[in-house]
């Protein structure tokens, strides 16, 4: 799979923290019925089990899904991490900072790198250490207007908006100078699927595909 190009052909990452096997795989099936192709398992830097549970899921949803859908592992913030992600079979991996020892395991492993930033200089350094898209976090808090501002001197930087991302905002990250979009609880959630509601999960995902036709 090129990940990169299937992430900014279909622009929409589905993020899922704290939901892992079973339950996760029917989230993916349900979200890849309403079009969304690309999803983010994040590791729960809190869990004992974050080494185990994170690459058990992207191990389960490659193996029942393929190449349908495109996934990376979340919240990498150690090598270790990133190692047990790419044996699962992770197509890309992100993290909320930018740790350039990070960023140069994640690529000597041939994944896709998206590490976290917040300012020019973050995007920036990102970049020139072998990222190959940066995530703006937290999107949804420095707004449209820093987007585009920031876009201004570094526009050949492709930019994923993630964190308070919604079906209302979406389609503006996205026309205003981001190649893609993750979206977290406003998709997948623990609550939603604790209590089975998968047919909400299918619902959610559509509105955010529908908001960016």
């Amino acid at each position: 799979m090129d990940a990169l190009n299937f992430i900014k052909e279909h622009r929409l990452v589905s993020i899922s923290r704290q939901v892992y096997g079973q339950d996760l795989l029917e989230a993916a099936k349900r979200i890849l019925k309403s079009g969304i192709h690309c999803l983010e398992i994040t590791f729960d830097q809190a869990s004992k089990n974050c080494l185990k549970d994170t690459p058990d899921s992207i191990a389960l949803i490659k193996k029942e899904l393929g190449d349908q859908i495109c996934v990376g592992a979340g919240t990498v913030m150690t090598v270790d991490q990133a190692k047990a992600a790419r044996d699962a079979g992770a197509d890309f991996a992100l993290a909320p900072n930018v740790d350039i020892a990070v960023i140069h395991a994640i690529k000597t492993l041939n994944m896709i790198a998206v590490p976290g930033a917040f300012t020019p200089s973050e995007i920036a350094t990102a970049y020139n250490e072998g990222a190959d898209i940066v995530k703006v976090f937290p999107a949804g808090i420095l707004g449209i207007d820093y987007l585009k501002a920031v876009r201004g001197p570094i526009n050949h930087i492709p930019l994923m908006a993630v964190g308070g991302v919604s079906a209302q905002n979406v389609k503006a990250f996205l026309d205003n100078g981001c190649c893609s979009a993750g979206i977290g609880s406003n998709i997948i959630n623990k609550k939603r699927a604790a209590a089975g509601a998968f047919d909400e999960i299918e619902h959610a995902a559509a509105e955010f595909v529908k908001a960016i036709a």
